[in-house]
């Protein structure tokens, strides 16, 4: 069990929970003093649990022991935690056993490759748990860049993010921290299934320095997908693009769709076409 991230995980979103979202069924106890924040209190979660105040303090403080299943979907329902959150606060307290293999999985489903080869004309490549693109179609490589140029290092979405950061995509108005929530939600995920792993490791450290969205993300231990972002494309040929990037999880893989679209009658659309 990671104490320490337990801890942290739900100190911010007893934070982010206000009384007011509070169901007017649940009673929380009478305050006793002034609030100086605007999140809920430890001993009000603790209520809503229905667990002891200085059991709850101790989670908070990493000093206590492992949480029993229970007791996890007892603060998961307080905490009014999403489904992604549920998860992820189960695998913070140890419930569910990191990955075998102690690294990104090598070997893409042969139903996952079919599948990217008939999307034809969409852009698209699969991605691993690390992010590293394993594997696209000729619409994608047309669109982003010939990934075959780059080596393995390189063909990982959080390096390729930076290195064209402004030049080639930008975020769409008004969602312009969007991707670097979703990678650090994936990440997150990630770094929890794996651990050891000290190539996720270093590709965390590496995009939080050279992204403050990523890095605040990260800290506030964002783990809600975000599966569709919206971008401005900077393309060579066809100018200015507005695209849609759609995520879809591959049930019983640790690998990702990825795909563009456009608004339908856009003349993104009609550049997509193109490609």
């Amino acid at each position: 069990m990671s104490s320490q991230e337990l801890a942290d995980f739900l100190r911010r979103r007893r934070e982010d929970l206000r009384p007011e979202d509070v169901q007017a069924e649940a009673t929380l106890p009478p305050g006793r003093r002034a609030r100086r924040t605007p999140g809920l209190r430890r001993e009000e979660v603790a209520a809503l649990a229905q667990v002891s105040v200085s059991y709850y303090e101790r989670l908070e403080r990493a000093r206590a022991p492992r949480p029993s299943p229970q007791v996890l979907s007892a603060l998961a329902t307080a905490l009014q935690l999403t489904e992604a959150e549920r998860d992820h606060l189960a695998r913070l307290a140890g419930q569910v056993l990191p990955a075998e293999n102690d690294g990104a999985p090598e070997h893409v489903p042969g139903d996952a490759r079919q599948l990217l080869g008939r999307l034809d004309g969409i852009p698209a490549y699969i991605v691993n748990d690390r992010q590293d693109i394993v594997d696209w179609n000729t619409a994608a490589a047309a669109l982003i860049t010939d990934f075959s140029r780059l080596t393995p290092d390189e063909r990982n979405l959080t390096r390729i993010s930076t290195r064209f950061r402004d030049t080639l995509c930008t975020g769409a108005s008004g969602s312009e921290s969007d991707f670097s929530q979703q990678v650090a939600a994936q990440l997150r995920a990630a770094s929890v299934l794996h651990p050891t792993d000290k190539v996720l490791a270093e590709l965390i450290n590496e995009f939080a320095t050279h992204d403050p969205d990523f890095a605040n993300s990260w800290r506030k231990h964002a783990v809600r997908p975000i599966p569709s972002v919206r971008k401005n494309l900077h393309h060579p040929t066809l100018g200015e693009l507005e695209i849609d990037r759609h995520t879809l999880s591959l049930p019983g893989s640790g690998f990702s769709l990825v795909m563009y679209t456009a608004e339908a009658g856009s003349p993104s659309a009609a550049a997509l076409k193109s490609l």
